[in-house]
């Protein structure tokens, strides 16, 4: 571990991007066929009012992701006001609350959902209206119903980064790893998949095992246990998201393991208050902050007419100890706030 363990102190990958503008967003993707709805039919009146409708309010992300759509509101001169249910269980409360945005006066709603099936055909609705939706924190390009746009940082991407990033810094060390994933489904098998493929191909990187973590700290702590006491000579562990990864943290801890790579996902503040703690390796950071203003921006240009649809995809890094501090200085571009100042 003696070559890996120096790197992680010295060297900083960066993934796909560093810093992005919200007002210069990548060129998007067209979406598949199907997918996109008619951008034609929208309009702006000159007193634009929009809705934030994330699933939740209980993720720190979601909050982070409003607080980018409310500073570009701002700058723009343009009303936002955000409207979810508590718990990222409650589909029902969500899909309540679009029936009712629907019937308001509103130009358009940024959406994110755990359920695309249940809110399709209210998305269908709000398009009939010409109500222009922009989906955010997603990268799926064929929404069951079309809508006007995707904003979002590609899941698999962000992980091959990562993937890539530990291969690099094993200095073809002989390394043992265990993988934490989450609730099965589309991000898990993504974010999973794309770590997979990164390190493909490194003879020396061998996963031994791969079980979920429910993706929260308490998961991940059971879940890095776990790996940890069936497979003694773990040397790296990759979670699928942040809290996980946190978890597996306290687990090594425990175990007094306090050599091993720990690796995760989302750019979470207190993943990265940690990373510069030294009690977490690195992450991808997904800069929700950023992701936020750019779908205000989609939105602003889908309803100017200046948007050609499509999947816009938002920059992700690898922050590690060498470049986290600039990151943590920035403290207006995270949800939560540091816990004091860097």
């Amino acid at each position: 571990m003696t070559s890996l363990s120096k790197f992680l102190t010295t060297a900083a990958v960066t993934g796909l991007a560093g810093t992005a503008f919200a007002a210069d967003y990548p060129a998007p993707v067209p979406m598949q066929e199907g997918a996109q709805a008619d951008l034609s039919a929208l309009s702006n009146d000159g007193d634009l009012r929009i809705a934030y409708m994330p699933p939740a309010t209980e993720f720190n992300y979601y909050i982070a992701i409003g607080e980018g759509i409310e500073a570009a509101a701002a700058e723009a001169g343009v009303e936002v006001f955000m409207l979810a249910p508590q718990s990222g269980s409650d589909i029902n409360g969500q899909m309540g609350m679009i029936q009712d945005v629907i019937t308001q006066d509103v130009d358009a709603i940024i959406l994110s959902t755990h359920d695309e099936a249940a809110a399709a055909p209210l998305v269908t609705r709000a398009v009939e209206n010409g109500i222009a939706v922009v989906i955010v924190n997603s990268d799926i390009a064929n929404f069951p119903t079309p809508v006007h746009g995707v904003v979002g940082y590609s899941q698999r991407n962000g992980t091959h980064a990562i993937g890539e990033y530990l291969v690099e810094m094993s200095g073809g060390d002989a390394l043992k790893v265990g993988v934490i994933e989450g609730l099965p489904g589309y991000h898990s098998t993504e974010r999973v998949g794309g770590f997979l493929d990164g390190i493909e191909g490194a003879d020396n990187i061998e996963v031994v095992a791969s079980i979920a973590g429910g993706w929260n700290v308490e998961g991940g702590n059971t879940a890095g246990m776990d790996l940890l006491q069936a497979n003694p000579d773990i040397d790296v562990l990759f979670a699928a998201n942040d809290y996980m990864i946190m978890g597996a943290a306290l687990a090594s801890k425990a175990l007094g393991k306090s050599d091993l790579v720990l690796l995760g996902n989302d750019g979470d503040t207190a993943a990265l208050e940690e990373i510069s703690a030294g009690s977490v390796s690195a992450t991808v950071n997904t800069s929700p902050f950023i992701m936020g203003q750019i779908a205000l921006d989609v939105t602003l240009d889908a309803l100017n007419g200046d948007f050609a649809g499509g999947f816009v995809e938002t920059p992700t890094t690898i922050v590690d100890a060498d470049n986290v501090l600039p990151v943590l200085q920035d403290a207006d571009s995270l949800y939560p706030k540091p816990s004091k100042t860097y």
